[in-house]
């Protein structure tokens, strides 16, 4: 186990990369917030990262598993989230999808209905980090270079639980989200997750074709 790489990335995943370092080739984890600072390092480039390790039981086999961060506030905020007794590393790592002063703001000001919109994150967890982490993770909401994060209006409930049904579905999160935004949009009285999801079905239907007007006859 280690706690730093630094080598050259040779392959990068939607979720993952893998750095060369010392001969060897190690595949890395990487929360969505952390792959998007690495978007302008290309194939080739030297990188480093500070590596959070563990060690993943299937069965009788054991696998190092890496995940990596930017910097290492980022890596001990990790750390803190897995503190919680309901999360495991892989449910930290996808959850890690904003930028940490966020998450950590949602954290301590013990805003449930936001973490319930984190990946993976569902409301007996989102009351568990609160429960376990208020008031002792103000401090990563101040790491230089992360954006200060703009107070966003809260989700109503039968929003969350209409995405959650469009997630279930597989459709993407941001996707999910758009269409959930553009039905309320188009529809202001919507207001049970039934008729949001109605809403949604009815926008997605291809437009009837109307007949063509009749020419009607010549005398």
């Amino acid at each position: 186990m280690f706690s730093r790489i630094e080598g050259i990335l040779r392959e990068k995943g939607e979720s993952s990369v893998l750095v060369e370092a010392g001969g060897l080739c190690y595949d890395v984890l990487l929360p969505r917030c952390v792959g998007d600072k690495l978007r302008t390092v290309n194939v080739g480039d030297p990188v480093k990262l500070e590596i959070f390790s563990y060690l993943q039981i299937d069965g009788n086999r054991g696998s190092a598993m890496y995940v990596g961060f930017t910097n290492a506030i980022e890596r001990e905020f990790f750390e803190a989230l897995l503190t919680v007794a309901s999360i495991g590393p892989k449910t930290a790592a996808r959850a890690f999808s904003q930028p940490m002063a966020q998450i950590a703001r949602y954290i301590d000001d013990g805003d449930q209905a936001s973490l319930r919109r984190l990946p993976g994150i569902g409301g007996q967890k989102a009351k568990d980090i609160i429960a376990k982490l208020q008031g002792k993770v103000a401090r990563f909401g101040l790491i230089q270079g992360e954006p200060q994060p703009q107070r966003a209006e809260t989700t109503p409930d039968f929003v969350a639980e209409a995405i959650d049904v469009l997630l279930q579905l597989q459709y993407r999160r941001a996707e999910a989200e758009r269409m959930a935004r553009e039905a309320l949009a188009n529809n202001g009285k919507v207001s049970t997750a039934e008729e949001l999801l109605t809403e949604i079905y009815r926008r997605q239907q291809p437009t009837a074709m109307k007949p063509a007007p009749s020419s009607g006859t010549r005398g």
